[in-house]
């Protein structure tokens, strides 16, 4: 039923003409939905598809993915056990950053995605993914630590069972590899809240 229903959030993306026609939706290769388990109690969200994401159709495909493999196989999880997604599913060209018009135009979509899951846990990868649902974000000083999901933005149902936390990307770790450790140790104290 779930697998049924993302099918048919990701046919209204594909539909939706204010994002294929947008700047960004004419620059990108593809839309990048989510992938993974419909059942997971565990979503992890990144800011946006890069490259080898365009590419292929799929998040964390390239060499952020394969450490993102690395880090889940820390808490015996594989990808295929998880939802991964991004808050924004059509490449930034370049890889910039999204604009807060693209990160708004694509989060209603995230938003029924996420409630199509109904997950546990949301790991955030990155500032913007994380600031997203905790706007005054400082992901140097949160990454890793949990906190009740007080809303979305776009919906004022609230479900303070939801925890989210916020992680650094683990691109983030291939540019400074010092980051790895930081984010091994954060996989590691979250992992009671993801088994």
């Amino acid at each position: 039923m779930k697998a049924q229903k993302l099918e048919a959030l990701k046919r209204s993306m594909l539909e939706d003409i204010h994002l294929t026609e947008s700047d960004l939706g004419q620059s990108a290769t593809q839309l990048v939905f989510g992938y993974g388990d419909p059942q997971a109690q565990l979503v992890m969200i990144g800011e946006a598809p890069g490259k080898d994401e365009d590419l292929q159709g799929r998040p964390f495909v390239g060499r952020a993915g394969q450490l993102l493999k690395q880090l889940l196989a820390l808490i015996q999880l594989k990808i295929e056990d998880i939802w991964l997604t991004n808050l924004v599913k059509y490449r930034p060209p370049s890889n910039r950053d999204p604009s807060d018009s693209e990160k708004n135009d694509h989060a209603p979509y995230l938003e029924k995605e996420l409630d199509i899951i109904k997950p546990k846990l949301i790991l955030t990868l990155g500032r913007h993914a994380g600031a997203y649902f905790k706007p005054d974000l400082k992901l140097s000083q949160e990454h890793g630590q949990a906190y009740k999901l007080k809303r979305f933005k776009t919906s004022s149902e609230v479900d303070s069972k939801i925890l989210f936390a916020p992680l650094y990307h683990p691109a983030a770790g291939l540019y400074n590899p010092q980051l790895v450790s930081i984010m091994q140790t954060d996989f590691l104290k979250l992992k009671p809240l993801i088994i």
